[in-house]
C-alpha cells in the first residue's frame, strides 16, 4: 500500500461499495437535472433532423465553394406510435445524458479506489488512461452526431423506393438509432488508447498490426455492419471510415511507444559500459 495504512478485505468492499453508491447518486442526480431541462435537452438531442443543422449548413458551404450542386438537406416529421413511448423515450434520454455527465465523477472514484496501491509511475499511467480514455469517447459520440448520425438520417430517411411510398419515421426507431450509433462509436474510439496500452504491455507491435492490415480492413468492415443499425453501403462506409482511420493512428501511436521504449534501452546500456584503463 506504499507505506499507507493497510485494510482488510472487508473494509476494501466498504469502501467499494461507498464508490458504487456515489456514482448512483451522482448518476441520479444528473439524470433528474437531464430530465427537467427536457426542451434544451431534446433540442440538442433532435437537431439532426432540422435542415438547419450545424453539419448540412457546412455541407453547403462546401458545394458554393466547389460549385457543386448544394446539399440537399429535407425537414423529416419524426412521429410517436406509442400512448406512454414519449415518456419512456424521454427517462431513457435522460439516464444516458445523466451517464455521460457522471463518467468523469465515476472514473475519477474508480481511481481513488485503486490509487493507494499503485506506485507513482503507474499512477501517472493509470490517470493518463482514464483520462484519455474518456476523451476519446466522447471524441466518438461527437463524430457519430455531427456527421455519421446526421449523414445516415438524411440518406435512409429521404429514400424511396416509389413515389407513392412516404417515410413515417418514429421518434423511438430515431432515438434508438442515435443512442446505439453514439454508443457504438464512443467504444470503437478507445482503439487508439488500448493499442497504447498493449504497446506499453509489449503484447502489440507495429510491425504486426502492419503485417495484418488486410486483415484488420475486413474486421472492420464486420464491426461497421455490426455497429450499424441498416444494411446498406452507404451507412457502411460512413462508419467504416473513421474506424480505418482510427486503426492507423493507432499505428503510429505504437511506433511511436516502440521507438521510446527502444531509445530508453539505449539510454541505459549506454549508462552501464564501463571502461579499462592500462595501469
Amino acid at each position: 500500500m506504499n507505506g499507507e495504512e493497510k485494510v482488510s478485505f472487508w473494509e476494501h468492499l466498504d469502501i467499494l461499495r461507498t464508490t458504487i453508491l456515489k456514482t448512483i447518486v451522482v448518476w441520479g442526480v444528473s439524470s433528474i437535472i437531464a430530465f427537467i431541462f427536457k426542451d434544451r435537452l431534446f433540442d440538442f438531442v433532435l437537431a439532426p433532423e432540422s435542415s438547419d443543422f450545424v453539419t448540412y449548413r457546412l455541407l453547403n458551404l462546401l458545394c458554393d465553394h466547389f460549385g457543386i450542386d448544394t446539399f440537399a438537406s429535407v425537414k423529416i416529421q419524426l412521429i410517436n406510435t406509442g400512448l406512454a413511448q414519449q415518456f419512456i423515450i424521454h427517462m431513457k434520454t435522460a439516464l444516458c445524458a445523466g451517464l455521460v455527465f457522471v463518467a468523469p465523477f465515476a472514473l475519477y472514484q474508480i481511481f481513488s479506489f485503486i490509487s493507494p496501491a499503485l506506485y507513482s509511475n503507474e499512477k501517472k499511467y493509470v490517470l493518463w488512461i482514464i483520462i484519455s480514455g474518456y476523451i476519446m469517447f466522447l471524441l466518438g459520440i461527437l463524430l457519430s452526431y455531427y456527421i455519421i448520425f446526421p449523414m445516415t438520417f438524411q440518406f435512409l430517411g429521404t429514400y424511396q423506393v416509389a413515389d407513392n411510398v412516404t417515410n413515417m419515421i418514429s421518434l423511438e426507431s430515431y432515438m434508438s438509432t442515435l443512442i446505439m450509433i453514439s454508443l457504438c462509436m464512443g467504444v470503437v474510439c478507445e482503439l487508439p488508447v488500448l493499442a497504447w496500452l498493449c504497446a506499453k504491455m509489449g503484447v502489440l507491435s507495429s510491425s504486426l498490426m502492419s503485417h495484418y492490415r488486410k486483415h484488420a480492413v475486413v474486421a472492420i468492415l464486420i464491426i461497421a455492419a455490426i455497429i450499424t443499425p441498416t444494411s446498406d453501403i452507404f451507412t457502411l462506409m460512413l462508419v467504416s471510415v473513421p474506424i480505418w482511420i482510427l486503426y492507423e493512428s493507432s499505428v503510429l501511436i505504437v511506433r511511436r511507444v516502440e521507438k521510446k521504449q527502444q531509445s530508453s534501452k539505449t539510454d541505459n546500456r549506454s549508462g552501464n559500459t564501463y571502461f579499462i584503463t592500462p595501469d
